[in-house]
């Protein structure tokens, strides 16, 4: 089955011969088709995740219910010629968060109802994520209450899928979306906290009957020591996780699982996936790399045409026509938050990308460009990344080529790292 890897990540660990797994968090169709394309080359299976506010029975800010969610990565599978059998699709932070702000009782129908979609619509990696108070509750809860909602909501998850899904606990992470501020100082998980955040759970698992669902519990979040903020990234550090990844022992059929680990470097990412961290989330950091191909593209079309670029503008005016997305995590001075909009780690332009005014720009500038070979020196100005590449023959300078080619570049980081 598609999650036999995920299964295996412990056993490989525990043997020596730690493996890893990318879980790919996002809904831009670039960055899916990208990502389907890199996984039929490598062969290897392909996890992709949502969100509880990308997705849901209400649409999410995609629009898409878990069910048309899938739909579309299917769809974009069949395009790629990518072997469906090998597709992992996961539901990541599923819990209350988009309807805190009700009462617990009416934040849970729509939560339960919320997790029945997922796993009606076959998605096979559940992370239970119950940790964030509703109204009247404390902003986070404490573990036992924590561990009894996800309980509750993995007996939904039961009644509701037709393949028995595995499952992932804890919330060591900043809620979806990431942090709101310039990250400074990390407190790593205790190996102490990993272990009882596992023991709750199994017993409030078995308080419902579900021993067998707990068997399936493949990972842990855990908080390693690393994040990223607006303005900068906090590099893993094995000497100061060391205790935590030595807890790993203890825990029997169990991988950690880290998130934000978008922008750490190739050791850093090899390190995490050898010290247990075997389910390396990115999502932000895919959308940054495409924003910067369709920067860099804009350029080298203002260039060529001796004309303004235009894109840049297009996406200023749209952000601050709605600046729903990004004006509570952008604070500081007027040109500060220009220059987070455009350029911060956190992405928040990662929004906007599919917004009709934001496809028209693009679908634009690349009709400007067509399927031109572009010159070589333009490439080295403006996409200086890609410029070996393109001298090596392995990305051809077009358009399309380099904007798939940025993605990609960021995949394949993860996919040495991984093993």
């Amino acid at each position: 089955m598609s999650t036999d890897l995920l299964r295996s990540l412990s056993l490989l660990h525990r043997s020596g011969k730690p493996e890893g797994v990318t879980s790919v968090c996002s809904a831009h169709p670039g960055v899916i088709r990208a990502t389907l394309s890199h996984g039929r080359r490598t062969g290897k299976p392909v996890l992709i995740e949502a969100t509880c506010n990308q997705v849901n029975q209400d649409g999410g800010y995609t629009g898409m219910t878990p069910a048309a969610f899938r739909q579309f990565v299917e769809n974009i599978a069949k395009e790629e010629n990518f072997d469906i059998s090998k597709l992992i699709l996961g539901g990541d932070h599923l819990g209350p968060n988009p309807w805190k702000h009700l009462p617990v009782d009416e934040a849970f129908d729509k939560t339960r109802t919320m997790v029945a979609a997922y796993a009606a619509a076959g998605f096979e990696k559940i992370h239970l994520d119950c940790s964030m108070g509703c109204a009247g509750e404390p902003i986070a809860l404490g573990d036992e209450a924590t561990a009894s909602r996800a309980a509750e909501l993995a007996f939904v998850a039961e009644r509701h899928a037709s393949a028995s899904p595995v499952y992932v606990i804890g919330t060591e992470v900043p809620v979806p979306g990431g942090a709101l501020e310039e990250v400074e100082q990390l407190e790593i998980t205790s190996a102490n906290a990993a272990r009882e955040t596992v023991e709750i759970h199994r017993s409030f698992f078995a308080a419902r009957g579900l021993e067998g669902a707990f068997e399936r519990v493949v990972g842990l979040v855990v908080q390693p020591g690393v994040e990223f903020g607006n303005q900068n990234v906090v590099a893993y550090n094995p000497v100061a996780a060391r205790s935590l990844s030595a807890s790993l022992h203890s825990l029997p059929n169990i991988i950690f699982e880290a998130h934000s680990t978008d922008y750490q470097t190739p050791a850093a990412l090899q390190a995490l996936v050898r010290d247990g961290y075997a389910i390396l989330k990115v999502g932000p950091g895919l959308t940054f790399a495409l924003r910067e191909a369709l920067y860099g593209l804009d350029l080298i079309a203002a260039e060529l045409n001796g004309t303004p670029p235009s894109l840049k503008a297009t996406m200023e005016n749209l952000m601050i026509k709605e600046p729903q997305h990004w004006a509570k995590y952008y604070p500081g001075a007027a040109n500060e938050q220009r220059i987070q909009r455009h350029f911060s780690y956190s992405d928040r332009i990662r929004y906007y990308w599919t917004h009709p005014s934001a496809l028209k720009a693009v679908a634009e500038l690349m009709a400007r460009l067509g399927d031109d070979l572009l010159p070589e020196t333009l490439i080295s100005q403006h996409l200086a990344m890609a410029w070996p590449e393109v001298m090596n023959g392995l990305t051809p300078p077009t358009a399309a080529a380099l904007t798939q080619a940025a993605i990609t570049r960021v995949l394949t980081t993860y996919a040495d790292a991984c093993g």
